[in-house]
């Protein structure tokens, strides 16, 4: 049997540039302050206090991963819970001064990590790459939680009516 071309395989290509991400992310984001957490921090920029199971859904991270995550970003002072006046069996997440200073900081580095990462890569090329890319990974989302058919089905051809006697 022949070897496989790997570059032929989506997932080796996704782990290659999972690779190449945290490599560019630790040099040039930060040692301290992980993708996933960023993340996070960026979902509170955008609305602040969702609670733990709604930004899990925003940033596609599991339940138990971003309950770690949340609990790590706590730990280090840059979230709060707060109980939820309407729920009380809910905690809603609202960035602390030190969080959105953090992410503000680590935003402008993003972007220059970004323009590095993507250099390869013309103006349309990476527009074109974020547009593939986002519909293979919004098409992942069902095999996590299969609720829409994985495969857009063909359109049906109009059927003739059926003669009436």
């Amino acid at each position: 049997m022949a070897a496989v071309d790997l570059t032929t395989h989506p997932g080796h290509l996704a782990r290659r540039l999972q690779q190449a991400h945290y490599l560019l992310w630790n040099t040039m984001v930060s040692e301290e302050i992980t993708s996933p957490q960023f993340a996070v921090l960026n979902a509170l920029v955008a609305e602040p206090g969702l609670d733990q199971r709604t930004v899990g859904e925003r940033v596609g991270l599991d339940r138990s991963t971003i309950a770690e995550v949340i609990s790590r970003l706590g730990r280090r002072g840059l979230l709060d819970k707060v109980r939820d006046p309407q729920d009380g069996r809910r905690f809603l997440l609202r960035l602390t001064d030190d969080g959105l200073r953090t992410h503000r900081k680590l935003a402008v580095r993003t972007a220059r990590m970004n323009q590095v990462f993507l250099a390869p890569l013309s103006a349309g090329e990476q527009a074109q790459f974020f547009e593939l890319i986002r519909r293979v990974s919004d098409a992942a989302e069902g095999l996590r939680n299969p609720t829409e058919p994985l495969v857009p089905q063909a359109p049906q051809a109009p059927q003739a009516p059926l003669a009436q006697a």
